[in-house]
């Protein structure tokens, strides 16, 4: 109704747009609404999942999300890891979140630990927080930490000043 083009107004033609309003006068395409799509946010990779008839020998690490659901014999660090009711590792199990379910053998580390009435831990735990359900076993001993993901590095000894590096090169 209100508008500043003389298009619309009465008495004056309709006169076809000569002007491509995809390009400006620069010659480079304008793009259109459509091109802008608000893009959702990204959505978090899925954990990934140990199957029960599957057994691994040697270590994980993973920046993600971890769920095992068979035998691991070595150390588990992840960011989420969860240990199925039906699973067993044997190893030290480190993670921001751990959930047990199942059965650890080992030092567990974690910012939360949750150990769920089908718990069995027989080793430490040491933690920022931690949940134990009714019903849950436990063997060891409970230490809480501020930094318990970073504080599991072995104390060095004092460092002595290194000494002085040659290169090794060929005497022609």
């Amino acid at each position: 109704m209100f508008s500043k083009s003389k298009i619309n107004e009465p008495g004056t033609p309709a006169a076809p747009s000569t002007q491509d309003t995809t390009k400006p006068s620069g010659g480079s395409p304008v793009p259109s609404q459509s091109d802008f799509k608000s893009s959702a946010p990204k959505a978090k990779p899925p954990a990934s999942q140990l199957s029960p008839d599957l057994h691994i020998t040697g270590n994980l690490k993973t920046t993600g999300d971890i769920q095992i659901e068979g035998t691991v014999d070595g150390d588990i660090r992840a960011h989420l890891l969860t240990v199925g009711e039906g699973a067993t590792v044997n190893g030290e199990c480190m993670a921001d979140d751990v959930v047990v379910n199942g059965r650890i053998v080992g030092t567990v580390r974690g910012l939360k630990v949750r150990l769920t009435s089908t718990a069995r831990v027989e080793g430490d735990i040491i933690h920022k927080t931690i949940a134990i359900e009714s019903g849950a076993h436990f063997e060891g001993s409970v230490q809480r930490q501020d930094d318990p993901l970073n504080s599991g590095a072995p104390k060095s000894a004092p460092k002595q000043p290194a000494a002085p590096v040659t290169p090794n090169t060929p005497k022609v």
